[in-house]
């Protein structure tokens, strides 16, 4: 009995082991030349693990069944990918990204009188007056946002409050904010996140759109330089302080874990 029961053990953790130790390997090509696109952004968003394609394209990222793995590649178009058991056959995958079409936007004329002296016309430009705070382990950054109280007079306030959502979608899902904060702990994540200003995957973390994402900047005080100009690593540290903060004001303290003292 105790032979069928070890035999028993050892075939469940040979298929627990086999089961979480899957690969997703492949190329990344360009859609319409069909060269390689070296150093890539390969991101697992379940597990919240990261890669980078090597200089013919390959990659190799480990994930499960039902994963989704994000693929970035400056200037075209980014690709999500749902794990499923035929893709994990064997085969190398092939994946075609294409160039992302630019617009261009409108061109406005900055009222700087500039004479072409560098003295003088260094004087006219205004110092960026956001720098402020620094992030551990990045250059300067901008300025720090808290909470602050705002007027909704419109009837789509009511049905939404961005900080509201997030609020409750950490409380929901605390899966959710530890795979946030986890973005921005590990060193190939943050020098990914360092690269980027797309928000995609920091959209896929809080599930709100660009334009709820903007506007949960907006609510937590940070500035239109700010939401236009910051990397995905600096929007993630000012959401995640926000959270912090708003979490605070709801609970009434900014004290946490706070041990009552004995007489």
């Amino acid at each position: 009995m105790q032979k069928i029961t070890l035999i028993l053990f050892l075939l469940v953790t040979i298929t627990a082991f086999g089961q979480n130790n899957h690969a997703l390997k492949g190329r990344l090509l360009d859609g319409d030349t069909q060269n390689p696109l070296p150093n890539a952004h390969i991101i697992n968003l379940n597990s919240v693990r990261a890669t980078i394609s090597n200089s013919t394209g390959h990659f190799s990222i480990p994930v499960q069944v039902n994963d989704t793995v994000y693929f970035s590649y400056v200037g075209y178009q980014s690709i999500k990918i749902k794990v499923t058991n035929d893709l994990l056959k064997g085969n190398d995958l092939e994946i075609r990204m294409f160039e992302t079409p630019i617009e261009l936007g409108e061109v406005k004329l900055k009222p700087y009188q500039l004479i072409g002296v560098l003295e003088i016309d260094a004087k006219m430009i205004p110092v960026n007056k956001y720098e402020k705070i620094h992030i551990s382990g990045m250059p300067q950054t901008f300025e720090t946002g808290a909470p602050v109280a705002r007027i909704y007079n419109q009837p789509a306030d009511a049905i939404y409050h961005p900080v509201d959502f997030m609020y409750e979608l950490f409380g929901k899902k605390p899966q959710q904010l530890k795979k946030l904060k986890k973005l921005k702990t590990e060193d190939d994540l943050r020098s990914m996140l360092e690269q980027k200003a797309n928000r995609e995957v920091l959209m896929e973390y809080t599930e709100m759109d660009k334009e709820q994402l903007n506007s949960l900047l907006d609510y937590c005080n940070y500035s239109e330089y700010f939401i236009q100009n910051a990397t995905d690593l600096q929007v993630i540290e000012a959401v995640l302080e926000c959270y912090e903060n708003y979490k605070a004001l709801k609970t009434g303290s900014t004290k946490r874990d706070q041990v009552p003292v004995k007489n």
